[in-house]
């Protein structure tokens, strides 16, 4: 009970002789640094919101703004043409500089506004998206040096936020358009001709009616969609999100940073910390566009620490606290509350791999339910919702459950080893995937914005809740921690965590409670069948990668998204609705869309390659036509977000619509999705190669299809993530994952020129 007498900063006794006080010093004093840093914090907040509020001008452009109006009026001249004049017949009698010191403000409150106008107008272009490589326009010269103008000042995460433009409602026409070519390959000619006449009835009777409701949505809303995308696509779903919603970030390829567990835990947990630490202050360099000046959202990193997803029985709800001063962890059956401050002070990472151990070390057994108690986040959201407001709104329970939803993040020390290892390497990749993301089913808990998972051997991952970000979020964050883990904090020879550790520490504290067996044993039941369900197949493509892909002068992901179609093609004998994530971070608070991949330009080249015929101007076209659509989806010109929000408009009115109908129902029986490496500067990939990321990857969005997400590392590699199910025969991971690489295989073949005999002899020659 040490660290209940340290929470108590005095006690009184009364006696004959009157009252005893006993001032705990040490109380005191740890109670005032804890509020110091407080302080700091808030007094950080108010300095950020200025800043960010006079941007893309400066604090210090206001004392400017003042002594220039000074200067010119010494010279006998008004620059305010008379308005100065104005506000002295409207103010009281406050001295002639004052009112000098009102106009100067109000004219620097003008320029800030007129600059933020015309960054946002800057920000508007997107005709430099679809120009050639190489190829650029004087206008798109001229913009980009009027942005690097307008940005040149050193930016917080958040400045550019007011600066990017709304998310614009495309034509209703040019959106039909659109998906009638995009359904084209897939449809039978009776098929698409009836889905021709179901559009045009659509855009000539209730179409214009739903998009003048959606436009006025436009003008109210920061974004038009992604308030309605949260809350109807994530937070509405009454299914597990186990599987079906969250997602998984993995650890390095080949190399594992240290055996001992606690010391990669005491890393691991710094390094995020050390992360939310630049979101608090906002010193996090904001996203940009690869190789461009351009500025992404930053909307999502708000929710990304201290929050976690609360069931209910029509809708979830995401809760976010301002702070937070400890993580939860689980091991063996156990949670614990691990203090990652103390008086203020963030502990060192040996003091956290200390604390970590002694969670190790304890012999404590769990109690009765306590074990499985997580499988309440992993099945299904309406009886989770039932148990919380029975068992868990009062008393130990809620106490305990509020420890895991404060916390900072969940953390899972887990017992199994996991990695690419031993004498079955592709076998236990496809386990450490499983493992990511779906673990027993009750030892991660799936409401948290993310829970990190430390394994017994050193290799670690996270697993992370959806509805508050998209996978490019996450992403970022696991990039930092790999690279601040291994490069910067780094270990001792003995693999332990650096730094000193102060014994007099409290120890973690153990949650207790009062578990319903019954109703976590229901929820297992159908979080284990979900899992049993779900094939895995991770693997590393190593013949070729970017480096040679950009040789050839075609985009990495068209080639890569075209092999997929190739692929699938190939397993199934047949083309597929595929869904491919675009970002619309150009825009303030967007998130996705979707890229239709399967094109007709791209099942032309396909179907070439399949009866060996010369394709490659067809892959050409295909190339281009699959960058055009991707630039469309990025611009705000893209099908599904805009006729998901026109179905959501139809429900708000209680109307009907045959055509929104059938669209919202197709299955994604090819679901993709690249992680892209945004922090390059982070690895040294020069001097320590094997410091590659696996990556991550997600579960299959259909009963009947794959999900594949990939990553494309450095110039010779792609690290792929297949899913599937078992429960239906016809696909295979594993299978798939095969004619993934053929298919890479064979689209170089096309693109790159057959060797003539005196080419072939210069080689022999030369080896």
């Amino acid at each position: 009970m040490a660290e209940a007498h340290q929470a108590v900063a005095f006690q009184f006794t009364i006696t004959p002789e009157g009252i005893d006080l006993r001032l705990s010093y040490q109380a005191l004093s740890q109670i005032y640094l804890s509020g110091l840093r407080s302080w700091k914090k808030r007094i950080s907040r108010m300095r950020n919101r200025v800043i960010k509020g006079v941007y893309p001008a400066s604090p210090s452009s206001w004392l400017f703004v003042v002594i220039a109006i000074l200067a010119t009026m010494y010279m006998r001249s008004d620059p305010s043409m008379g308005l100065i004049a104005k506000i002295q017949e409207h103010l009281p009698k406050i001295g002639r500089m004052s009112y000098v010191l009102v106009f100067s403000t109000l004219l620097w409150l003008s320029l800030i506004l007129t600059l933020r106008f015309c960054l946002k107008l800057l920000l508007s272009y997107h005709r430099w998206m679809f120009e050639q490589h190489g190829h650029i326009s004087t206008t798109t010269k001229v913009w980009v040096t009027l942005v690097r103008l307008l940005s040149g000042r050193k930016p917080l995460l958040y400045s550019y936020q007011t600066s990017l433009p709304c998310l614009p409602v495309p034509p209703i026409k040019d959106t039909l358009e659109r998906y009638l070519e995009s359904v084209r390959p897939l449809l039978s000619g009776p098929g698409f001709q009836r889905m021709t006449v179901l559009a045009a009835q659509f855009e000539n009777s209730l179409g214009n009616r739903l998009q003048r409701y959606l436009k006025l949505k436009a003008l109210w809303a920061t974004n038009y969609v992604s308030d309605w995308w949260e809350e109807y696509i994530y937070l509405r779903g009454r299914g597990p999100i186990m599987v079906n919603s969250n997602y998984y970030g993995m650890d390095f390829l080949y190399v594992t940073p240290t055996p001992i567990q606690a010391a990669r835990a005491g890393n691991t947990i710094t390094a995020l910390l050390l992360y939310r630490r630049k979101v608090n202050s906002e010193q996090l360099t904001p996203s940009r566009v690869p190789g461009t000046v351009i500025p992404l959202c930053a909307a999502q990193c708000e929710r990304m620490f201290n929050t976690t997803r609360t069931p209910g029985e029509e809708t979830d709800v995401l809760q976010h606290w301002q702070d937070s001063e400890f993580v939860t962890v689980y091991h063996r059956g156990r949670y614990f509350r691990l203090w990652v401050y103390k008086a203020g002070r963030l502990l060192s990472p040996r003091e956290i791999e200390y604390q970590i151990q002694r969670i190790l070390d304890d012999p404590s057994p769990p109690g009765p339910g306590e074990d499985r108690l997580g499988a309440l986040t992993a099945g299904d959201r309406v009886p989770w919702c039932a148990v919380r407001k029975q068992y868990f709104s009062s008393g130990v329970n809620k106490r305990s459950l509020d420890c895991i939803e404060r916390a900072a993040f969940f953390v899972t020390l887990d017992d199994e080893e996991q990695g690419m290892m031993g004498e079955d390497p592709v076998g236990n990749l496809d386990r450490y995937a499983k493992s990511l993301l779906h673990g027993k089913c009750y030892d991660r808990w799936f409401d948290k914005s993310f829970s990190v998972v430390v394994y017994k051997n050193g290799k670690n991952g996270l697993n992370a809740e959806h509805s508050w970000a998209d996978a490019p979020t996450v992403a970022h964050l696991w990039e930092f921690t790999l690279a601040t883990d291994a490069f910067q904090l780094g270990y001792t020879e003995d693999g332990h965590c650096k730094g000193e550790v102060e014994r007099s520490l409290p120890p973690p504290q153990r949650l207790t409670w009062d578990i319903p067996v019954e109703q976590v044993s229901i929820s297992l039941s159908v979080a284990q069948a979900l899992a049993d369900d779900v094939d895995c197949h991770v693997f590393p493509f190593r013949d070729f990668g970017k480096g040679r892909i950009k040789k050839l002068k075609i985009s990495p992901d068209a080639f890569i998204q075209l092999a997929l179609q190739l692929a699938y093609y190939r397993d199934r004998k047949t083309f597929c609705l595929t869904y491919e994530a675009s970002m619309t971070r150009l825009f303030r608070e967007g998130r996705t869309e979707t890229v239709r991949s399967c094109s007709n330009e791209g099942c032309a080249f396909v179907k070439a390659v399949e009866s060996g015929e010369h394709c490659r101007r067809l892959f050409r076209l295909a190339a281009e036509k699959h960058q055009n659509l991707y630039r469309l989806a990025m611009t705000g010109s893209g099908i599904d977000r805009h006729l998901f929000c026109l179905y959501v408009v139809s429900k708000y009115l209680g109307v009907e619509s045959p055509f929104l109908t059938e669209v919202l129902s197709e299955p994604w029986r090819l679901s993709t999705s690249q992680t892209p490496v945004q922090q390059l500067e982070l690895f040294d990939m020069k001097n320590h190669p094997d410091f590659i990321s696996l990556g991550g990857g997600f579960g299959p969005v259909a009963d009947d299809g794959y999900g594949v997400s990939y990553i494309i590392v450095g110039e010779d590699m792609i690290n792929y993530h297949v899913s599937c199910k078992h429960s239906f025969s016809e696909t295979d991971s594993h299978r798939f994952g095969a004619q993934i690489s053929r298919a890479l295989l064979d689209l170089l073949s096309v693109l790159t020129p057959a060797k003539t005999e005196n080419s072939q002899a210069q080689d022999k020659k030369q080896q």
